[in-house]
């Protein structure tokens, strides 16, 4: 066994770790979300445990897409649309709200934003992994498009014995 190759063990356990990781993201993500709208887990940042107003610019709309986009990762739902949306709001975060104030992420205060960002473009690569319900969905998905087109092939083959 060479340096380079993996073993299988790493392989099969690679979706679960993907799955684990996409988890623990989305719910960090949820949580500055639900701090920022309902003020818990010490609330929006600068409010001193408190809420942005409703609808306020950009803090209140990032809130909802912290928030759901979080809430989707962490349940593996959509989870590459949803982690385009973060990645993009994490994005302008960063060079709209932080990098601003200076060059680099440390100096600025935008690591998180940063970090968010990358990893849910990562995210948008990768997919769920395991544990999440994109799985269910394109299994079931799945099965109705083989009922669909099974009952398609049927009503042919009768239409073809009618004619004959």
């Amino acid at each position: 066994m060479s340096v380079l190759s993996v073993s299988p063990r790493v392989v099969t356990a690679q979706h679960y770790a993907i799955g684990l990781f996409r988890i623990a993201v989305g719910l960090l993500f949820a949580c500055h979300g639900a701090a920022t709208l309902f003020g818990v887990l010490g609330g929006a940042m600068g409010t001193d445990g408190g809420t942005v107003a409703l609808g306020a610019w950009p803090s209140w709309y990032a809130a909802m897409i912290q928030l759901i986009g979080g809430a989707l990762v962490m349940i593996g739902l959509f989870t590459r649309a949803a982690a385009l949306v973060c990645s993009g709001s994490m994005a302008y975060a960063y060079f709209v709200v932080h990098q601003p104030m200076g060059l680099w992420p440390m100096q600025n205060g935008g690591e998180s934003a940063a970090m968010f960002c990358w990893v849910f473009f990562l995210l948008i690569f990768t997919g769920s992994g395991a544990l999440g319900l994109d799985r269910l969905y394109q299994t079931l998905r799945g099965r109705n498009a083989a009922t669909s087109s099974g009952a398609d092939t049927h009503a042919s083959a009768g239409a073809s014995f009618s004619r004959a």
